[in-house]
């Protein structure tokens, strides 16, 4: 499946690689990946086969999922395609609460203790599904895990996701995605370690 989806990705262009000519991140971060998985939803295939995805992950490691919860923006409507699959109710989290009204982060109806799967798009180093999940947290349910459609597997996503206890995985990754691409021919074999060595230090890239 990782692969699959890695595939899928790269041909409707939600996932690029460029290794000698780096795209640059709002950080300021040098990266040979740019990665836009909004455009999945545009491709009805695509959004399909990723919410097969999710939903076989969920029922194998998350079986007594009670609530799916978006992260906004980009998990939002990817957990509405899942929750319809799988029958389960759906909330979302904003990324700050609203600024009128009830003021909500989260939004649809979560009830303390429940059990919630988060629903993302992509982790870089998981700032804002940790943000989302502990907002969660915090209004009395029980964050199972989060899932993202892509994973750039930094070591800084697991320090991140470690220190309040949160489990994450990802439908695909950096990993199965450099695969592809070199099978499909879209990058160069002598790419792979450019690419490895971002993985493992994405500050000093391009440098």
């Amino acid at each position: 499946m990782d692969e699959q989806i890695a595939e899928a990705l790269l041909e409707i262009g939600a996932v690029s690689l460029r290794p000698k000519q780096p795209f640059t991140w709002t950080s300021g971060i040098k990266s040979p990946i740019y990665c836009d998985n909004r455009i999945t939803i545009s491709d009805p295939s695509v959004r399909d086969l990723i919410a097969l995805g999710f939903a076989e992950k969920i029922r194998e490691m998350y079986p007594d999922a009670e609530v799916l919860a978006g992260i906004a923006t980009g998990g939002i409507p990817h957990a509405a395609f899942v929750a319809q699959k799988l029958n389960l109710p759906m909330i979302y989290v904003r990324d700050k609460a609203k600024g009128h009204g009830k003021e909500n982060v989260i939004e649809g109806s979560l009830k303390p203790g429940q059990k919630v799967v988060m629903i993302e798009d992509l982790i870089s180093t998981g700032g804002s599904s940790v943000k989302a999940s502990l907002a969660v947290r915090e209004a009395g349910a029980e964050v199972l895990g989060v899932i993202a459609i892509f994973s750039y597997q930094l070591e800084k996503a697991a320090e991140n996701f470690g220190k309040p206890g949160f489990a994450f995985d990802s439908l695909s990754n950096f990993t199965a995605l450099s695969k592809v691409a070199l099978k499909l021919g879209k990058i160069e074999q002598d790419d792979m370690e450019l690419l490895q060595s971002w993985r493992t230090n994405p500050e000093s890239f391009g440098v």
